[in-house]
């Protein structure tokens, strides 16, 4: 008879159960009855007859699962403290429960059936195998009552892999009891599986759903086991969990769940030797069993059988990947079947789902590359039957939005917007690209016929503008009519194609005829779409290089980019142009530079008409924007190289920029350039402007912005010629270096010293701009020059750019936008010369008098008014002590926000976001600059390789002992060591942004920067303070980043080093080791200090086992996630081990005995488990 306290207590469970469950309940009852009932696990001494009393069936489903919860609560807090008789109770209780304690499997609620498997896998991993040795045979008895049961033993099985293997919730010791007991039963646990599994389904299919739940819930379990058995286990008698799961394709209930297994299965790595029988899937019977599994049922989109299909898809790449791996290494044949392997996989490249023809995309670049695959006459025939499909696949139909496609039902499926699906499509482009590369060295010339044909059908197809007309004028194509997305299609696919044929076929074997019919029929073809003449310009230049072959076309070509240069679609029109319009004019300029660059010498003997034709275009200031006539004067001067002589090219540059020169070094322009107050007049920015009324100052700026725009062009264009005969002949060289190296002049050196103090001028006033006086006089209309630009603030935030208007309506911009536009470029412009002028001119920039003091009243004046997002321009020319204070007082102030409740909401919060972004990217590349100018070897590509799978990888990091330094120091970073204070700075800003709140920076400078730069200087004379705020720093870094594991290793590391080298010197450490959290038992630190200050028992001490004692001493300096902060911790004790190696005995080497003792040495006895 149950006593009445738990009687009474049960009916107020009951009560708080239905209260905190009650939709109608109040917020405050609510909140009462949660904490009755936390109150209730955490003190209540007789939890389990309550839990047992309310999880009886009689009670309702809520009520019966808080019941179920205050056993697992008892279990995972009480356990280590409860008597052995009470566990042994409380253990036959729950494996009454399952057996008897659960209504039928198909009326039992999931919650209920997840909550008791917890129960028991709890006790499981306190109790067994130690304790409870027949816990297996219990589970298979189980088995036997019913269907309800054999679900709960698999979910049970499941649960125990996942917490072991998977999620590793154990202590070491227990985890490792578990698994090893887990894999020495493997072999008996998977015939028990599959028997489970062979029975429900033989069940199943005389339609009995009860067993069919029971199939599900076994295949689901052993995908729980698949991932980290050993294969031998999968592969077992003649792959027969394989040939199950392969029958199992067909049956609809179950097919989703033994893809996941067979996925699961076939993506295992090992040895390739232990791989070899996973080839069997390539045999008849598994091919037809996958093959009918593809086909499709019914009409429209089920999405069951979609997502199966999904994995069927990954099935066939896994299955190629493997093929690959094994085709390589080891000798395998390659399979009799692979005619239908790829066919089955070429059927999901056309399938109408873009997601799914995307997903074979790796897989076939994987066997284009193949060095044997490739050459299989099967592969070779599937590269063409690939093209063709290619074909199709790169037009881009489908949007959601859409019903124009059998595509877009199922883009409905896999995206949210169109925008999603804009986004997806331009990455799977990319992706078929590189595939259609890899295939173009298989069959060059194939390919090449098929782009040839079908550049020739879409030039001769008519135009097709569909339902969505441009507002551009009237019958012209909007950026989805039909004709453009084929257009686009086939120009794509031609670029990927003929740019690999130069690389792959023969001079003699190109087919140059047919290259250059194609380039005639290009430039022939003539449109009035602005869309369609993009393509038509880009497949100009595809197609250039046959021109090469055949000189008399280029004049041809030129004319035709020159007469895009000024394409308009309506004449004298007064409105902006449009995008589309935009676009053309800058692609014919972008065409001109590419070719002048690529093919200087070619074009060389076409100069004087080129030159000629700009003179003509620049006659009129309004036929070209600047940055048409600068692109022009940038290809001119790309061929003027070409030259290979100094007074001509000289001469040449004089007379193209004697324009610029004039205006930029003009009496007038001079008082503009030195005088903030001048300038903001000169540029308009003082000026109360109304839209729609045309701003007046407008031809200043854009004569300004084209005076910098010509420098920077000249600067990072002219050039002397790379061979040393040619330029010593050109009058290029001017003397050597001690050394013997070359010292080159550049053409342009004497223009450009003449226009750097008005550039250097430019810099101060800008600086000065932001001074409080200075944007005072802002008008309001332009109040927010200075402010981030939309396109700015989108890249600082990784917004994507939105898609074009399909309508593609004229740019009209507002005065304001203008204007930041004009601030943001010339700004931008002015360090690009500055940062291009000592690789351009060299001696004759290094050489200039007083160029430092130039510098520092130029560049660095005013720094502290500078906005952040300008700064990031600055900082790829030069970094500066002003830059440290700058970012350190940022992140106070971040790390000040986020411990503090903001009430402001959107605007402020959207701002705040921006900021923080801005100053992580400033801190990334102040760091990047400190490395890539001290360190050697340093990567430039760190922050892309790492970005986002830093916090999600286990950590790599090797430990460095003191005796392998990280890195060395570059000629410069030896300059920085001789000056003190430049050296302290790279120091501090290296430390102090280890508890800055940006785990990838913390990362780098833990691992890269720190100790590299530190170590240089450890045998001087460091100051105690400095060593102390040194190691402090480090011990912040773990407090702020302890809880990603790649960021506390590499700061554990660091720590170590630190300790172990400075430590014998400065007793200073020890007093800061002892203000770590719960460290004050000094004896610990006491013995690790012994043994690093007597080298004796250092060595006796492993490095792994020194590194270990070392973490458990800083282990209080480790912060916690905040979610890790306030948790509750479970303690699983560990039971007597399992497998313990015995000690040898201790023997004289050079004794003698019957068996022999070196002999004995080597026996496999000794270490026998």
């Amino acid at each position: 008879m149950m006593g009445e306290p738990v009687a009474d207590m049960c009916d107020q469970l009951v009560k708080a159960v239905n209260v905190m469950m009650d939709a109608e309940s109040s917020q405050i009852y609510r909140l009462e009855a949660l904490k009755f009932c936390e109150e209730f696990k955490e003190k209540c001494s007789f939890c389990v007859p309550c839990g047992l009393q309310l999880a009886d069936k009689t009670q309702t489903a809520v009520v019966r699962h808080f019941g179920l919860q205050i056993l697992e609560h008892v279990i995972k807090f009480r356990w280590n403290n409860m008597p052995q008789q009470e566990k042994v109770q409380l253990k036959n209780c729950a494996m009454g429960l399952l057996s008897t304690g659960t209504y039928s499997i198909l009326e039992e609620e999931s919650h209920i059936k997840d909550v008791l498997s917890r129960i028991i896998v709890e006790m499981i991993k306190r109790e067994w195998p130690q304790h409870w040795p027949d816990m297996l045979k219990e589970m298979e008895a189980l088995t036997s009552v019913g269907e309800a049961q054999t679900e709960l033993v698999m979910l049970i099985l499941l649960r125990l892999a996942e917490d072991v293997i998977t999620f590793r919730t154990l202590p070491t010791q227990r985890r490792r009891d578990i698994q090893q007991t887990l894999t020495q039963n493997m072999e008996s646990i998977f015939s028990f599986l599959l028997a489970i599994l062979q029975l429900h389904v033989d069940e199943y299919r005389k339609l009995a759903k009860a067993h069919c739940r029971v199939g599900v819930s076994t295949l689901n379990t052993l995908a729980g086991y698949i991932d980290w058995v050993a294969l031998a286990n999968i592969t077992n008698d003649n792959c027969r969990l394989l040939e199950m799961l392969c029958l199992l394709l067909s049956e609809t209930e179950l097919q989703l769940e033994a893809a996941e297994c067979l996925l699961i299965a076939i993506s295992r790595k090992g040895k390739l030797e232990d791989r070899k029988p996973l080839m069997v899937l390539f045999d008849d019977v598994a091919m037809h069993y996958i093959l009918s599994a593809a086909q499709p049922v019914g009409a429209g989109v089920v999405e069951r059988h979609y997502t199966f299909l999904k994995r069927l898809c990954q099935v066939l790449c896994a299955l190629g990947s493997q093929l690959c791996s094994l085709g390589s290494d080891v000798e395998v044949e390659v399979p009799a079947n692979l005619s239908k392997y790829t066919e089955a996989f070429l059927a999901f490249t056309t399938h109408p789902s873009q997601f799914l023809r995307s997903s074979t995309q790796i897989t076939w670049g994987t066997l284009f590359r193949h060095e044997i695959l490739s050459k299989d006459p099967v592969i070779i025939q599937m590269t063409i039957k690939y093209f063709r499909a290619t074909m199709t696949n790169l037009v881009k139909t489908g949007f959601p939005s859409s019903n124009d496609s059998p595509s877009c039902e199922y883009s409905r499926h896999d995206f949210d917007s169109d925008e999603d699906f804009n986004s997806f499509f331009n990455s799977f482009r990319a992706q078929q690209g590189e595939v259609v590369r890899n295939a173009c060295r298989i069959v060059p010339l194939e390919a090449f016929q098929i782009a040839a044909e079908w550049l020739q059908y879409q030039i001769s197809a008519p135009i097709d503008i569909g339902t969505t007309v441009s507002k551009t004028a009237e019958g012209l194509c909007s950026i989805l009519s039909p004709s453009v997305v084929q257009w686009d299609a086939m120009t794509f696919f031609t670029e990927s194609v003929v740019g690999k044929i130069f690389k792959n076929v023969e001079d003699e074997k190109l087919p140059v005829d047919q290259g250059i019919e194609l380039l005639q029929a290009v430039l022939n073809y003539n449109t009035q779409d602005p869309l369609i003449l993009s393509c038509v310009l880009t497949n100009v230049s595809v197609l250039f290089p046959f021109v090469t072959h055949r000189p008399h076309f280029l004049p041809q070509v030129l004319y035709k980019l020159f007469a895009s240069i000024t394409f308009e679609v309506v004449e004298e029109s007064k409105a902006p142009r449009t995008r589309a319009v935009k676009n053309i004019r800058r692609h014919a300029c972008s065409s001109i530079i590419k070719m002048s660059r690529d093919y200087p010498q070619f074009i060389l003997p076409c100069f004087d008409m080129m030159y000629n034709h700009v003179k003509k275009l620049f006659s009129s200031e309004a036929l070209l924007n600047m940055l048409e006539k600068c692109a022009l004067m940038e290809a001119l001067v790309l061929i003027s190289n070409q030259f290979k002589d100094y007074n001509k090219q000289k001469h040449f540059l004089e007379e193209l920029m004697a324009t610029v020169v004039a205006r930029w070094t003009s009496d007038e322009m001079r008082r503009v350039l030195w005088d903030p107050a001048l300038f903001l007049d000169f540029v308009g920015a003082d000026q109360l402007v109304a839209e729609g009324i045309e701003h007046t100052t407008g031809i200043n700026r854009s004569r300004l912005s084209f005076c910098v725009y010509t420098i920077l062009g000249v600067v990072k264009r002219a050039r002397w010629p790379a061979d040393l005969e040619e330029a010593k002949a050109g009058g290029f060289v001017v003397g050597y270096t001690p050394n013997g190296a070359p010292i080159y002049r550049n053409p342009c050196s004497a223009q450009v010293l003449a226009l750097l103090p008005n550039l250097l001028a430019l810099i101060r006033t800008h600086n000065s701009l932001f001074l409080p006086e200075n944007m005072c006089r802002l008008s309001e209309t332009f109040s927010k020059a200075y402010d981030m630009i939309e396109v700015e603030k989108n890249m600082v935030l990784g917004l994507p750019q939105p898609a074009l208007d399909i309508y593609d309506p004229p740019v009209y911009k507002t005065h304001l936008e203008r204007m930041q536009g004009f601030f943001c470029t010339l700004y931008d412009n002015c360090y690009h010369i500055l940062g291009k002028a000592g690789l351009s001119l060299q001696q004759d920039f290094y050489t200039i008098e007083g160029l430092a003091e130039q510098i520092v009243g130029s560049v660095f004046v005013s720094l502290d008014n500078v906005p952040d997002h300008r700064l990031r321009t600055m900082l790829h020319i030069l970094l500066h002590g002003t830059t440290y204070h700058r970012l350190n007082l940022r992140w106070q102030i971040i790390n000040q926000r986020s411990t503090e409740e903001e009430e402001d909401e959107s605007c402020e919060e959207n701002q705040e976001m921006l900021e923080e972004q801005l100053v992580r990217l400033l801190t990334r590349e102040v760091l990047d600059l400190l490395s890539k100018s001290t360190l050697l070897g340093e990567r430039s590509d760190y922050w892309d390789a790492g970005k986002e799978e830093m916090m999600s990888t286990e950590s790599q990091a090797v430990a460095v002992s003191p005796a392998q330094p990280t890195g060395e120091l570059t000629e410069l970073g030896k300059c920085f060591l001789k000056h003190e204070d430049i050296y302290m700075t790279l120091l501090t800003i290296s430390f102090t942004s280890l508890s800055w709140k940006d785990t990838s920076n913390c990362h780098r400078s833990a691992s890269i920067v720190c100790w590299t730069l530190l170590r240089q200087v450890v045998g001087g004379n460091l100051l105690p303070e400095a060593v102390t705020w040194f190691y402090t720093s480090v011990l912040k870094g773990l407090q702020m980043h302890g809880q990603h594991e790649i960021c506390n290793s590499a700061l554990t590391q660091l720590a170590l080093l630190m300790y172990e080298n400075l430590r014998p010197r400065y007793m200073e450490l020890r007093a800061v080791m002892t203000q770590i959290p719960n460290i004050t038992h000094s004896s610990a630190l006491d013995q690790y200090d012994q043994r690093l200050l007597e080298p004796s028992s250092a060595q006796r001490l492993g490095e792994k086992k020194r590194k270990d004692q070392f973490k458990k001493l800083i282990a209080g300096a480790v912060g916690k996630a905040l979610a890790q902060q306030f948790k509750k911790e479970v303690h699983i004790r560990n039971l007597p081990s399992l497998f313990k190696k015995p000690k040898p005995e201790k023997r004289d080497i050079l004794e003698t005995s019957e068996s022999g003792a070196l002999a004995a040495l080597f026996s496999p006895v000794v270490d026998d488990i």
